[in-house]
C-alpha cells in the first residue's frame, strides 16, 4: 500500500525540470532507464521507435541550437532524441522474404505513436530514479536539421526530444485543466461559451500566467498562445518543413 501511495504521489505532483545540476548522468543509468521503457505498449509488438543518446559535449553543442538553445537543453547532461522508426523493421522484413508496405502516412502515425509512448515511459522511469526531465517541443520544428546531425536513415524521423539531468531544485509547478475538461462519458459534449470559460478559469486566473500576459504585452492568456508562442505563420512554416521531411524520408509514397 505504501508503494502504491508513493506512485500516486508521483503522478499527482510531478513537475518538469528545466534547471539541472553539474552532476553527471552515467550512461549505464540511461541505458537501464531505456531498457525498462522498452516494455511500453507498441503497435503490433513491432517497436517502431529508436532513441539517440547525445552526451558528448561536442554533440550537445551542435544539438542545442536546433532546439533554439532552450534553457533545459543548455543545462542537460543528456539529450535523448526519440524517433519514429520503420527502417529497422522494414529491413528485417526484406531479410525474412517479406515485402514491407510501410512507406506511407499511416505507417508514420503508427511509428509516431510508438515513439511518443516510449518517450513518456522513459520520462516516468527516469523521474522515478530521481532524474529531472523536460520535453523539448522543438523536435519536429527542426526535424530535418536534427535528422542530418544524427545521420537518420530513410523511414526514421525525430518526434520527441528529452533533456535529462539531475535536478537543480524541484521544478516549477504548472496548472492543469479540471478532469471534466478532458474526460467525457460516452460522447463528446456540446459546450457553450460559458462552459469553456469555466473550464479555463483556473488557467486564466493562475498567478504566473498573469505575469506571462504582461511580459508579452497581451490582454489574455489565449493571445499569448495564438500571437506569441504558437502563431499561425510559424505553425504553417514548420508544418511544410515537416511534411517535406516525411516525403524525403519515404513516408509519403501514397500522397
Amino acid at each position: 500500500m505504501k508503494d502504491i501511495d508513493s506512485k500516486k504521489g508521483y503522478f499527482a505532483n510531478r513537475r518538469t525540470v528545466r534547471r539541472f545540476s553539474d552532476r553527471e548522468v552515467s550512461r549505464s543509468l540511461i541505458d537501464s532507464v531505456i531498457e525498462r521503457a522498452m516494455r511500453a505498449p507498441t503497435t503490433g509488438n513491432m517497436q517502431l521507435y529508436s532513441v539517440i543518446v547525445s552526451q558528448e559535449p561536442s554533440m550537445l553543442e551542435k544539438i542545442r541550437p536546433l532546439h533554439f538553445c532552450q534553457p533545459a537543453s543548455m543545462g542537460a547532461k543528456a539529450v535523448l532524441t526519440v524517433c519514429a522508426d520503420f527502417y529497422r523493421f522494414s529491413r528485417w522484413c526484406r531479410l525474412s522474404k517479406a515485402e514491407p508496405g510501410y512507406d506511407n502516412f499511416l505507417s508514420f502515425t503508427s511509428a509516431m505513436l510508438d515513439a511518443t509512448v516510449f518517450a513518456q515511459q522513459i520520462v516516468t522511469i527516469a523521474e522515478m530514479e530521481g532524474l529531472g526531465t523536460c520535453y523539448l517541443g522543438t523536435a519536429t520544428y527542426n526535424a530535418e536539421g536534427i535528422s542530418d546531425l544524427l545521420s537518420l536513415p530513410e523511414l526514421v524521423v525525430p518526434v520527441a526530444c528529452l533533456a535529462i539531468g539531475w535536478p537543480d531544485g524541484e521544478g516549477e509547478e504548472s496548472e492543469r485543466l479540471p478532469l471534466e475538461a478532458v474526460c467525457y462519458s460516452e460522447r463528446y459534449p456540446e459546450m457553450t461559451d460559458g462552459d469553456i470559460a469555466v473550464l479555463y478559469k483556473a488557467k486564466d486566473d493562475y498567478a504566473p500566467n498573469a505575469k506571462f500576459i504582461a511580459e508579452n504585452g497581451k490582454e489574455t492568456l489565449a493571445q499569448v498562445f495564438t500571437d506569441v508562442r504558437y502563431p499561425r505563420a510559424m505553425n504553417e512554416e514548420f508544418s511544410e518543413k515537416l511534411l517535406g521531411l516525411l516525403r524525403k524520408k519515404g513516408f509519403m509514397k501514397n500522397g
